[in-house]
């Protein structure tokens, strides 16, 4: 079995839910008490989010690829950002390590790509959905991404940070959500992305009026198929 290493705690509420994906999966496939040979390193959110806050991603790349790199001299082959956001600085944190960085846009594209949908809509947070690094990389799988108009995704970043991050699911929240996705399907729409990594807290992705894709599980999913590689 190869070893994953997960960079997390950012949120810390939805690296558990990696851990526990990845585990399953394993166990699901191998059987028996089969588990994943996983290195997390979870980081200091607040530390990222002031980063954030105060435009600074150059020092939230410099921190990123340090710990990929300390994942890297811990004997992972290969690792993953257990965050949508933070893959604004995907590429640099993958080549400061000379192992395969699996970026969460590609994996999330090429599911919705292979179920034959092409217009999806992105709930995330708002650096997600206006920073234009999500949809550009998306347009090269040949998909047409969508966004929330600006009081959705004003509104949909303060559930993601407010409440998600801090451990509180809502159902006035749920609600709010699921209006997003009606809004979007009368806009055209024709799937959407639970594109921030504690979504899956809030949404069930098969209980959507859309087809729904949990960028979380197919991310825990390709580190797994990556684990379990021949």
């Amino acid at each position: 079995m190869k070893r994953v290493g997960l960079i997390g705690g950012m949120s810390f509420e939805s690296s558990a839910v990696y851990y526990r994906l990845i585990n399953e999966m394993v166990r699901d496939r191998v059987g028996g008490l089969a588990s994943a040979d996983l290195l997390m390193h979870s980081v200091d959110f607040s530390e990222i989010v002031g980063y954030q806050k105060a435009g600074r991603w150059d020092l939230a790349e410099k921190r990123l690829a340090e710990v990929a790199g300390g994942l890297q001299a811990a004997g992972a082959e290969c690792v993953l950002i257990c965050t949508n956001t933070m893959h604004l600085v995907a590429d640099a944190v993958s080549q400061s390590v000379a192992i395969p960085l699996l970026n969460i846009i590609d994996v999330t594209a090429r599911e919705i790509v292979a179920k034959g949908y092409r217009r999806p809509l992105l709930l995330a947070t708002r650096y997600t959905m206006e920073h234009g690094f999500y949809a550009e990389r998306m347009r090269t799988h040949d998909l047409d991404p969508l966004v929330p108009d600006e009081d959705d995704r004003i509104r949909a970043h303060s559930i993601i940070f407010d409440e998600l991050c801090a451990g509180h699911v809502r159902d006035a929240s749920r609600s709010a959500m699921n209006a997003m996705i009606e809004k979007a399907k009368h806009a055209g729409a024709d799937s959407v992305i639970l594109g921030c990594t504690e979504i899956c807290l809030l949404l069930d992705p098969d209980k959507l009026s859309l087809p729904g894709f949990d960028s979380t599980q197919l991310h825990a999913a390709a580190a797994a198929d990556f684990a379990l590689a021949a």
